[in-house]
Order: C-alpha cells, then sequence, then structure tokens
C-alpha cells in the first residue's frame, strides 16, 4: 500500500511552488527597479546642487560687483541671469521631487512584492507540512494494515496447526 500510495495534493504543491519562484523573481525585478529609480535620484539630486552652488556663485560674484561699484547695466545683466538660474533651479527641484514620487512608488511595489512572496512561502509551509502528515497518516495505515494480515496469517497457522493435530 505504501509504495504505491501519492500524495493527492502533489499537483497543487508544484503550482504552489512554482508561484513563489515567480513571487521570488517578481521581487527581486521589482528591487532592481528600485535602485534604479534611486540612482536617478541620487544624480537629478546632485544636478540641483550643482545649480545650487553656480547660484550661490553667482550671488557672490553679483555682492562683490556691487561693493566695487559697478555700471547698472551690468548688475541689470547679472540680476536677469539670476533669474534664468533661479527657473532651472526650481526646474531641477521639481525634477527631484518627481523622482522622490517614483522611488516612494518603486518603494511600495517592493513592500507589495514582498508580501506577496511571504503569503507564497505560508501556502508552500503548508502544503509541506500537510504532506508530512499525510505521510505520517499513510505509514500509520500501511503498519496497521501489516498488523492486520500479521493477524490473519497467524490464526490461519494456528488453525492449521489445530487440524494437523486433531488428525
Amino acid at each position: 500500500m505504501k509504495e504505491n500510495s501519492k500524495y493527492p495534493l502533489a499537483q497543487l504543491a508544484s503550482i504552489k511552488k512554482r508561484r513563489l519562484d515567480e513571487a521570488e523573481k517578481i521581487l527581486k525585478e521589482k528591487k532592481q527597479l528600485l535602485a534604479k529609480e534611486e540612482e536617478k535620484l541620487v544624480l537629478l539630486e546632485q544636478k540641483r546642487d550643482e545649480v545650487k552652488e553656480h547660484k550661490m556663485a553667482k550671488l557672490t560674484q553679483l555682492r562683490e560687483k556691487l561693493d566695487e561699484g559697478t555700471t547698472s547695466d551690468k548688475i541689470q545683466d547679472m540680476r536677469q541671469y539670476l533669474k534664468v538660474v533661479d527657473e532651472k533651479l526650481k526646474t531641477e527641484e521639481a525634477k527631484v521631487k518627481e523622482q522622490k514620487k517614483q522611488v516612494e512608488l518603486a518603494e511600495k511595489q517592493v513592500n507589495i512584492a514582498r508580501e506577496n512572496l511571504f503569503k507564497k512561502q505560508k501556502d508552500v509551509e503548508k502544503l509541506s507540512m500537510h504532506h508530512k502528515e499525510w505521510e505520517k497518516e499513510i505509514e500509520h495505515e500501511f503498519n496497521r494494515q501489516a498488523g492486520i494480515e500479521t493477524d490473519e496469517l497467524g490464526s490461519a497457522m494456528h488453525v492449521l496447526k489445530k487440524k494437523h493435530k486433531k488428525k
């Protein structure tokens, strides 16, 4: 009986295992996507910081020119240029803000994928535990059947011996 017993949920177990493997693959992909988004954020923050530094340098230069007493045309040109730099800084700041949203979205996707993976792991573990319990039951049933057969053989031998003694 034991040799020809096949676990009735074997197909379900293989499906659950395949889903677990897929969930692991998806989590890995989501983590890679998050890393890329974080890299983009770092690059955008560096670019923004460069524009900030450039603005600070131009402001310092404007102050120095004002202290020197330069012409109002040059001061006007420098103020106009600072407005352009301010616009560029606002643009870069908006890009950073948008990229932070992308990073947050990628983090949420990683968390969802992680939760899904844990759920799939639990499913596989439950089926694995069920399989072990099923094997114990089959073993117990096999031993019980073997005991019954042994008892029957013993009884038959006893009856034969009795008949043999009577003759």
